[in-house]
């Protein structure tokens, strides 16, 4: 039986897509979990051995479970990193060049106990801009009008972010992306 052997450029499209799960520090499992699919499923597509990557509708959900779009896809494709700020869901970067500024860690310190006993008020959250976060993972959502909300995330889907800790953490949150200017990851906690 001969081998299957992907097409070039639905390979290239495959390799694209992985650079993009990675950039938004994803496995293939957690990427597929976000569309009821395996980590085999996922690297099928990424492998160039799944049909159906180059139609609009299956690039706009593939996409869309990494908080990205078909265009930010269509960059890396072309050998092109998206514009830094350009979408408020990643971090733009070509490889491991990562725009320098990107790269430095911000603080924030808890002024409640909203998140408690995840982190209580003095505690001081250090966060790095535009990483995503991972399920229940503690992450700071700044809105495009301007508010910083220290909140741990849920999941996130193409309209929406869902985040819990408003108030008590068993309290679900859900925030409409046209709203979240960036979501940042919280890579540290540091106690009084």
């Amino acid at each position: 039986m001969p081998r299957f052997v992907p097409d070039p450029e639905v390979l290239r499209l495959g390799e694209a897509l992985a650079a993009l799960r990675r950039e938004r520090g994803l496995s293939q499992a957690e990427a597929g979990s976000r569309l009821d699919m395996t980590s085999q499923g996922w690297g099928l597509y990424e492998s160039g051995r799944r049909s159906g990557l180059f139609r609009p509708d299956v690039q706009r959900r593939l996409t869309g479970a990494l908080d990205s779009t078909p265009e930010a896809l269509a960059l890396i494709l072309g050998g092109a990193a998206p514009e830094p700020g350009s979408s408020p869901t990643g971090l733009g970067s070509r490889g491991r060049n990562f725009e320098e500024s990107a790269l430095k860690l911000k603080r924030l310190e808890v002024r409640d106990d909203a998140l408690s006993p995840w982190a209580e008020k003095g505690v001081v959250l250090e966060y790095q801009p535009g990483l995503w976060p991972r399920t229940g993972q503690g992450c700071v959502v700044e809105t495009t009008e301007g508010a910083v909300r220290l909140r741990l995330f849920d999941r996130s889907d193409a309209e929406s972010i869902h985040v819990r800790g408003a108030g008590a953490l068993d309290r679900a949150e859900v925030i409409d992306r046209r709203d979240v200017a960036r979501l940042s990851a919280v890579i540290a906690r540091h106690e009084p």
